[in-house]
């Protein structure tokens, strides 16, 4: 039978939440200070997955203006009940400034998985990853870890908190009780509630998102505990074996199949080869469960099961057998992971979901596929490194080798214009091939450098000042080279080499997210020179 490899969602896709309605498969993805927040993908198989629109895509939803890199929407959890998606959501306004965590969570329903979406329910801020459970009697109990200020360390994990939930009344109701306070692994979070077969259970991240990262699993007869501790815990993780191609496995929920098969999508990261550094940002796999004496453990690729935290650990968690084989899978010996090549063009009424903008709801009139038909136009917002107003359009990068281009006409007539290419991380740390302007020289391209937030300006190249140019980026695992061409077809590279691992949670300071590449424009003077892109295309090599 034909294996399915993981990633199934490459790229940056942490914290996923699974969910199935019906014959259909849902997975919510964290997506932190880019925007539209939430990322939802939708399979039949477990297979392939196609990006529905995202939930949180206006502002009575999210803002997020002015939030620092890493904030904004951590752990989304995706449920139904009473006919109703419900998606409980934290927007992390401060996190790593201090001893406090300012985390106020919401709740929003929709009929369909397309919308509406309702006006957010404010929940509590005592802690992040927050989860709706629909208890078989109809009560509602949210779940999400307790943040004690007053600790040091690992204790500022201090617990799974519960507290009712009354859908008529739209809030928290009754006492708060900490019901679960992880096991030896600590750092306990990302937690989610199942019940099956008279039996509780809690599936909770621990051990950090890095490489310690793990999924621990406890169980209890009552809703408020105690729970009993998993005897092989943890379910799930690849700590101790730097061997393994999936690292940092953890943090995870589960569903049923219509025949009672269950499915793990937990989060992982591929770090480049012969280094801990993971561009491709966090991502999503699935592995298959299996039940024994009310327990789940992880199907071992040759039948078995997990009967030990070592065998556990060992586990290389790269493939699995997908529920439904599709006529299409049957012939071949393992289906790849799900990425691909495409050029984005700009002839339609709305930007492909791949894309995703910074903090908050896109300006029709700074973002516009109206203003020239069959181009993208980008009017210049603030500069590269503002938590405001930024005017960048960048899609994830999914792959550690892979080229991007874009074709754009762009006139600068100041220095404090720019627009082209960027392959960033975050504000701290990114590259930008940047078109601009030169009092002497005219028009002028140049590769700038954030590193750890230190700037640095490569040397002017002197391009034609009328007509368009072709950008490129190409990047072979490690390293990556900005490029250019005045006709499309003969190309320049450019100096610096770019290092890849700068674009990583590991490398300058905590964070989780990913590398993105894309467009950008920017105007300093007064937010008002456009540039307008023609295509964008996204090549896997």
């Amino acid at each position: 039978m034909p294996r399915v490899s993981n990633p199934v969602l490459p790229g940056f896709h942490p914290d996923p939440s699974i969910l199935r309605v019906g014959d259909e498969y849902y997975i919510a993805n964290s997506t932190f200070e880019w925007y539209p927040g939430v990322e939802i993908s939708r399979s039949r198989d477990l297979i392939t997955w196609e990006t529905v629109p995202s939930p949180l895509s206006t502002k009575k939803l999210l803002d997020m203006e002015g939030c620092l890199p890493s904030c904004g929407i951590w752990a989304p959890c995706l449920s139904w009940s009473d006919g109703l998606f419900w998606l409980i959501y934290t927007n992390v306004r401060s996190w790593n400034s201090g001893v406090w965590k300012d985390t106020p969570n919401y709740l929003t329903t929709a009929p369909s998985i397309e919308g509406p979406w309702s006006d957010p329910v404010y929940l509590n801020s005592s802690g992040f990853d927050p989860s709706l459970f629909h208890d078989d009697d109809g009560t509602k109990w949210l779940v999400n870890m307790e943040w004690d200020y007053r600790q040091r360390g690992k204790k500022q994990f201090s617990g799974i908190v519960l507290q009712k939930y009354s859908p008529a009344r739209k809030k928290l109701t009754g006492p708060v009780k900490k019901i679960f306070p992880g096991s030896h692994i600590a750092l306990v979070e990302g937690p989610h509630l199942y019940k099956r077969n008279g039996w509780y259970y809690i599936l909770a991240a621990e051990g950090g998102t890095w490489l310690e990262h793990a999924a621990t699993v406890a169980r209890s007869r009552k809703i408020d505990g105690p729970y009993e501790i998993h005897p092989h815990n943890p379910l799930i993780s690849s700590y101790g074996h730097h061997e393994l191609t999936l690292q940092k496995a953890g943090h995870a929920s589960w569903c049923d199949t219509p025949d009672g098969r269950t499915y793990l999508a937990f989060l992982c990261g591929r770090p480049i080869p012969g280094t801990q550094t993971c561009p491709l940002g966090r991502e999503t796999s699935i592995v298959e469960i299996e039940w024994h004496d009310d327990w789940p453990y992880v199907k071992h690729e040759d039948g078995g099961h997990l009967t030990s935290d070592g065998i556990a650990r060992n586990y290389p968690y790269d493939s699995f057998d997908p529920p439904i084989q599709p006529t299409e899978y049957r012939e071949m010996g393992r289906c790849p992971p799900a990425t691909h090549s495409i050029t984005y063009t700009f002839d339609s009424d709305t930007i492909h979901p791949d894309f995703k903008n910074l903090r908050t709801a896109r300006d029709p009139a700074v973002y516009s596929l109206k203003a020239r038909p069959g181009f993208l136009r980008l009017r210049g917002g603030q500069s590269p490194i503002s938590y405001f107003g930024q005017t960048l359009l960048a899609r994830r990068q999914t792959d550690f080798a892979f080229k991007a281009e874009a074709k754009m006409e762009y006139s600068p007539d100041y220095f404090q214009q720019l627009a082209g290419l960027t392959w960033r991380y975050d504000e701290r740390n990114q590259y930008l091939l940047a078109v601009t302007h030169d009092e002497k020289k005219g028009r002028i391209m140049n590769v700038l450098t954030f590193i750890a937030g230190v700037f640095e300006r490569g040397e002017d190249v002197v391009v034609p000042d009328d007509g368009p140019l072709w950008l490129g980026l190409t990047v072979n695992t490690r390293f990556g080279r900005f490029r250019y061409s005045v006709d499309g077809k003969n190309w320049v590279e450019l100096r610096p080499e770019l290092d890849a691992g700068v674009l990583s949670d590991e490398h300058d300071s905590l964070g989780f997210t990913g590398a993105f590449v894309g467009m950008f424009c920017v105007d300093t003077e007064r937010y008002a020179k456009s540039a307008d892109f023609e295509y964008f295309s996204y090549t896997v090599l």
